[in-house]
């Protein structure tokens, strides 16, 4: 049995992590968030210490390595993106292992940072990457590896989430912690592409706002057109009609590739791979990263040539506005 903390326990995904301890037989021995509210504790640690202030939390990590002699073996960080370096630094200087909610870190030279620090300490630093663990991806890279090695696939992107007011209140609209709409909602999808299709050759931005996003990449076996958005009143009028908020499709050589389902156990799956000392790295994460940084600082590129069918709508009914 591993002995874990998690910090930001009350954000959205914390539970997913809780659930990935428990059911991996690991122990939560302490959490951390500002917010106080997460009696979501209750369902799976209910013995688990709790701090609202950081400080007390880093003490407490102290008090029971010199006083109990317990030693923490891994950090779960679910915080906002801003502060995952910082959080990862401080798991391997306490001797733990890192895993961490993507983005891993904001910028492709924090990676190099945290490279030097996991060699320093002889711990590792894990992102959480599931989509590469769901059967429907797992069956099309095959599918992919298994094709024609010249052949370059054509593939539509479109993930459409819608978001409420609130989001541009928290940290999440602040592009300088969140990293913009590319990097929050984008950045698995980024992840998958790398994953499957290999390289980016070309990395081109048609629209780019505070709600949306669009643009085309060129990988070494895929042309990719994406669009991106959390404006509800871009929906599918379809999708809008069943009452629905979330519209997503990836299509490749015009096939909808179905992964509606196949995400409840991910986490889990994820940690199993962690604790098998198999989980994904730095190295893992550098394209995807590498991707949102040069979309979030891109130069907006007219739309001519390949680009998302929604890009000119989405532009014609916004006021121009790049980030």
């Amino acid at each position: 049995m591993k002995n874990f903390a998690l910090i930001g326990i009350g954000g959205y995904v914390a539970a997913r992590h809780l659930r990935a301890i428990k059911e991996t037989n690991n122990n939560l021995l302490v959490a951390l968030d500002k917010f106080d509210s997460v009696g979501v504790i209750d369902s799976y640690f209910p013995n688990a210490s709790f701090f609202v202030e950081f400080e007390r939390f880093d003490r407490h990590i102290e008090k029971l390595r010199h006083k109990k002699h317990v030693n923490l073996d891994y950090v779960s960080i679910c915080t906002p993106n801003y502060l995952h370096d910082s959080h990862i630094r401080m798991a391997l200087r306490r001797g733990a292992h890192a895993i961490c909610e993507k983005p891993l870190v904001l910028n492709p030279w924090n990676l190099d940072s945290l490279a030097d620090i996991e060699k320093e300490y002889g711990k590792k630093v894990n992102t959480i990457l599931q989509l590469r663990l769901h059967p429907s991806i797992i069956k099309l890279k095959e599918k992919i590896k298994k094709g024609p090695k010249d052949k370059i696939y054509d593939v539509d992107l479109t993930y459409l989430t819608s978001r409420g007011n609130w989001y541009y209140t928290s940290w999440k609209g602040d592009v300088a912690k969140s990293g913009g709409i590319a990097s929050n909602i984008g950045i698995h999808f980024y992840d998958m592409l790398s994953w499957i299709f290999g390289e980016v050759k070309s990395n081109i931005v048609h629209l780019h706002t505070h709600d949306r996003a669009s643009g085309y990449l060129e990988f070494e076996q895929a042309r990719v057109r994406w669009f991106l958005s959390i404006n509800e009143n871009l929906l599918p009028k379809k999708i809008k009609e069943k009452g629905q908020r979330t519209y997503r499709s990836i299509t490749v050589e015009g096939k909808e590739i179905e992964f509606s389902d196949g995400f409840f156990d991910l986490h889990t799956k994820s940690y199993e791979n962690i604790l098998n000392d198999n989980g994904f790295g730095l190295d893992d994460a550098r394209q995807s990263i590498d991707i949102v940084h040069k979309i979030r600082n891109a130069e907006i590129s007219p739309l001519q040539g390949d680009y998302h069918p929604l890009a000119k709508l989405a532009q014609a009914n916004h006021p121009f506005k790049k980030l």
